[in-house]
């Protein structure tokens, strides 16, 4: 290994980037252009080395093209990691589901927060999800939990983007009491992806086990 300047099978003459260089950007293009298209028609790499072959002249082997298309499939590939919850984190969501509130079937909205490490979770129902219910369901999970965590995880959200905002770096604020002098660090998950609660939705594990059937009388479960 110690003759390699990086090791073999990486490099360019593994990948076949080398020898594809002069039509990478045909072959980015027209693999960009498959991401928007249905998976069954979307270009193989032997239909990729055929359109180079007799649209742009392209002499090089089918191979070189194969190499490179998987590498570049590879690289773009999501990885994931082991999921772990150290203590002290908690993470939090809003879900919406129906419940019968004085004899009339309505949505409503149900802030949700838990401790992973030990599956402490709390939930409080809102009529609607606004800053005054992000504030008050986290005081009131801080009640239940009888402490603060060291971070809170939300989802990518526009409310908890402000409110968290709002709790943390403007004392004006009414949430400022909440997180503000406790010094609770917020994160924000990626756009696109949701909670994790041991491998399971936090919200939709709340919804398929406390609120199924939907509930006639609805009260601040914890």
């Amino acid at each position: 290994m110690l003759a390699f300047s990086v090791p073999p099978g990486t490099g360019e003459a593994a990948t076949g980037a080398s020898e594809a260089r002069p039509v990478t950007g045909i072959i980015d293009g027209i693999l960009e252009q498959d991401e928007g298209r249905p998976r069954k028609q979307r270009h193989t790499s032997k239909r990729i080395f055929e359109r180079l072959r007799d649209e742009h002249g392209y002499a090089g082997g089918i191979t070189i093209v194969k190499d490179y298309v998987l590498a570049r499939r590879l690289r773009q590939r999501e990885v994931f990691v082991p999921l772990r919850h150290d203590a002290g984190h908690a993470q939090a969501d809003f879900g919406e589901a129906l419940a019968e509130i004085a004899g009339v079937e309505r949505k409503i909205h149900f802030f949700a927060i838990d401790l992973p490490h030990s599956d402490a979770a709390s939930c409080r129902p809102y009529p609607a999800e606004t800053t005054e219910a992000f504030c008050d369901g986290h005081n009131a999970a801080f009640a239940f939990f009888g402490g603060v965590p060291k971070s809170i995880l939300y989802d990518n959200t526009t409310l908890a983007v402000a409110a968290s905002w709002a709790m943390g770096r403007d004392s004006g604020r009414k949430c400022s009491a909440s997180c503000n002098p406790l010094s609770v660090a917020d994160r924000f998950g990626r756009p696109g992806k949701g909670m994790t609660r041991e491998g399971e939705g936090l919200v939709g594990w709340i919804r398929r086990n406390l609120l199924v059937p939907v509930p006639r009388a609805l009260a601040s479960r914890r």
